[in-house]
């Protein structure tokens, strides 16, 4: 089987999980295979929202993000289930233990998708074949349909995997790309969302083929260095590896403050943390990330150290949350006694590209609502100062010095895959 290998490069595959909450509840329910099934928020109001639904479903007009009151209309039969995120995580946990038995080079990237290197893995077949071996397994086993993209790099396989759902395996070679890729909308690709398409639109960019030829400068000044790695990837030029270990990456963003006194004053210490917390949230807004966890530091005034950490139900980005879950556990865990030094961090970033949420997720309306006005004041305060602006904090006096030390903590990222 080696010759079916290349001898320089490399054999990724993307395994993706097809509709993947809907399709661990028809496994957990045989009942429902074959029938409209939907999860989704809220099931018993009308402002429910669609997290995701089987096919069969979307054959009807269903779609993610649908009010639960226009899916009942477009599929009066729709099944609706409320999400079971113990099940899935249980599920997710299950599919990359079997992943893993073709290869220890198994990178998982969210609950339901993964890269795989199976260069070396010619003994147990072609790529092809071991590609259908994994899709029959998770059938078999797990009872869950998936598509596989086969590629060179992490980019194609990615793509590949989206082009045959469900149950597709796709080959994408890289002399593949100017006939496949070139053609389609830019927004098609990986990593381009809808506001990066209309950005490139303003300098005539509309297909993937449009930026692979695009000038250089021109996609830079637009985009920054992630037009660098868009442009390369258009051309299929990806040289990320499959890594094991990103999982357990260092992914935080924290900052801390050494008081320049003691203090036991509740209000005052508040108003740390309210700094603290928005000082966090808006470098986690500048990197488009999400917190799925929050750290505290306490040390005291004899020295003693303690760091609390709280996993989120849903990921969160705002000051006001980030500081709520901060507020919380410092008032659970503090003992009373004077405190030096007050840090926040938040861990387990997520691109917002990659992140779901997880119960309520008609929120995410809200939340959309409210991301041009932390724009605006990110903005004023990248201008201006962090003081410019202070969202619900009395300005009574500001006690503490602006000498905040960034403290970073190693957590790890979807950590239950290495525990469990």
């Amino acid at each position: 089987m080696k010759e079916m290998y290349p001898k320089n490069g490399r054999v990724i595959l993307h395994v993706d999980m097809n509709s993947f909450f809907a399709s661990v509840e028809i496994a957990y329910d045989p009942s429902l295979q074959g029938k409209p099934v939907a999860i989704a928020g809220n099931v018993e109001e009308r402002r429910g929202i669609i997290i995701t639904c089987s096919y069969e479903a979307r054959a009807f007009g269903v779609k993610t993000t649908m009010p639960l009151w226009e899916a009942k209309r477009k599929c009066p039969n729709l099944i609706v289930r409320k999400p079971n995120f113990e099940r899935y995580r249980k599920t997710s946990l299950a599919m990359f233990e079997l992943l893993r038995t073709y290869t220890n080079l198994v990178e998982p990237v969210s609950i339901d998708e993964g890269y795989m290197d199976i260069t070396d893995c010619y003994e147990k077949g072609t790529p092809l074949e071991i590609a259908h071996s994994i899709q029959e397994s998770l059938v078999k086993t797990l009872l869950l349909p998936s598509s596989i993209g086969i590629a060179p790099n992490k980019f194609l396989a990615k793509m590949a995997s989206d082009m045959k759902k469900p149950m597709g395996i796709t080959i994408l070679r890289k002399r593949d790309v100017k006939k496949i890729l070139w053609p389609l909308p830019v927004e098609e690709m990986h990593g381009v969302g809808k506001k990066t398409a209309e950005k490139l639109a303003t300098i005539q960019i509309k297909t993937i083929g449009d930026l692979a030829g695009g000038n250089d400068i021109q996609v830079k000044q637009l985009l920054g260095i992630n037009g660098e790695r868009l442009k390369q990837r258009a051309n299929g030029v990806d040289n990320r590896h499959v890594d094991p270990d990103a999982i357990a990456g260092f992914k935080s963003i924290g900052n801390s403050t050494t008081l320049p006194y003691d203090s036991t004053d509740e209000e005052e210490l508040k108003t740390v943390l309210k700094k603290l917390s928005q000082s966090v949230g808006a470098r986690v807004r500048r990197k488009d990330m999400l917190a799925a966890n929050i750290q505290i530091i306490i040390r005291y005034d004899d020295r003693r150290t303690i760091t609390r950490s709280r996993k989120l139900e849903n990921p969160i980005e705002q000051d006001d949350e980030i500081y709520n879950a901060a507020f919380r556990l410092w008032k659970k865990h503090w003992n009373g006694d004077p405190i030096r030094l007050l840090g926040v961090t938040a861990q387990e970033l997520i691109e917002k590209g990659e992140a779901f949420k997880q119960l309520d997720i008609f929120s995410y309306e809200k939340d959309a609502k409210r991301e041009p006005l932390l724009k605006a004041l990110d903005e004023l305060k990248g201008k201006y100062g962090d003081d410019i602006v202070l969202q619900g904090i009395k300005n009574k006096k500001q006690p503490f010095g602006d000498n905040e030390h960034g403290t970073s903590f190693e957590k790890d990222f979807l950590s239950d895959l290495n525990n469990d």
